[in-house]
């Protein structure tokens, strides 16, 4: 046996003392219960924009452009329809005319739709940087608005109706939550 008797747990031979993992320095606030922060945790809001709030600012914009482009191609069959109404004879059935007139209509709807989806959908995207809860509640809403009314145009709407379900499971996240909530200065 060697004198003074070693220590199992102690440092290994010919180590400094103080060598490892340093000591924490004590809170001001007191233990964890008082009110501080516990080691190893995360600040309770993010400083940065996390990746699903950048997601869907994305989406939202490429939705508002997929908006334009159908905006584009609604207004095309707009001049169509109204070109086909002017041309048509006196000895036409009163069922031609009032069908242009209906298509007419539905296509006026249509446009309304598209330039409102588009403008909300920008107005949100931009918010995203500076807004507070508000936007990410208006964000859910467009996301479910989107869903059904890209639903009642089914196969041409899938991309509206995938988009659409993103933005809602996105902003439904702690992570977004907590985004929105932080406090701004």
């Amino acid at each position: 046996m060697s004198y003074p008797p070693q220590n199992p747990y102690g440092p290994p031979p010919g180590q400094q003392p103080g060598y490892g993992y340093p000591q924490q320095q004590p809170s001001p606030y007191g233990p964890y219960p008082g009110g501080g922060q516990m080691p190893g945790m995360q600040p309770q809001y993010p400083m940065v924009m996390p990746g699903g709030v950048k997601a869907t600012r994305v989406i939202m914009f490429v939705l508002a452009g997929l908006n334009v482009i159908g905006l584009i191609i609604a207004v095309i069959g707009l001049g169509s329809v109204s070109k086909a109404a002017h041309h048509t004879t006196p000895y036409d059935t009163a069922d031609t005319a009032s069908a242009l007139n209906v298509g007419k209509g539905i296509l006026i709807v249509v446009i309304a739709l598209i330039v409102i989806f588009s403008v909300v959908a920008i107005t949100l995207a931009l918010q995203f940087g500076n807004g507070g809860k508000g936007v990410r509640v208006g964000a859910i809403v467009f996301g479910v608005a989107n869903t059904l009314v890209s639903l009642a145009t089914f196969p041409f709407g899938l991309v509206h109706t995938v988009l659409g379900i993103l933005v809602i499971a996105f902003m439904s996240k702690d992570e977004s939550n907590r985004w929105f909530v932080r406090p701004r200065y």
